[in-house]
């Protein structure tokens, strides 16, 4: 299953994990080192409308999410972003903070939103291979439950 939304992040390309109700997704636009995006699989177009399985399932991927993005490179926060104001589909943007830039084969990624707001227009352009990379490595350090 999947949307409009979950496509225009990049889905298949960008999968990290697949769960029943939800994807963890790379986030093209790397606003810090390992931002994602946690995508409903449904059609809903409301938070309130996702159905009580997807509610107790969010917990189990946020705690995967957590946990992969630590390992990956540990973070000193995280902000979990529901936009939704040009993709309609339910999803988070979530974003890794960092005191201090982080480094990912030989490119560093700063958090030039830190301590405050994330700073959404400030990306860290990457190639569609180390794209790949990152895609790889977040998977490589994802949690096996």
């Amino acid at each position: 299953m999947s949307n409009a939304t979950l496509i225009k992040f990049g889905l298949p390309a960008t999968l990290i994990a697949d769960y029943k109700h939800w994807v963890v997704l790379l986030r093209p636009a790397q606003v810090t080192l390992g931002s994602l995006i946690l995508g409903a699989k449904g059609d809903w177009l409301a938070f309130s409308q996702i159905p009580p399985q997807a509610f107790a399932e969010l917990a189990q991927v946020t705690r995967c999410l957590e946990t992969g993005l630590g390992n990956f490179s540990a973070y000193d926060k995280i902000n979990y972003l529901m936009l939704m104001m040009v993709d309609p589909h339910v999803h988070f943007h979530v974003i890794p903070r960092y005191a201090k830039p982080r480094r990912f084969a030989d490119i560093d990624f700063p958090d030039s939103g830190w301590p405050g707001q994330p700073n959404l227009a400030a990306v860290t352009a990457i190639s569609s291979d180390m794209q790949s990379q990152l895609r790889d490595s977040l998977r490589h350090h994802w949690p096996r439950d």
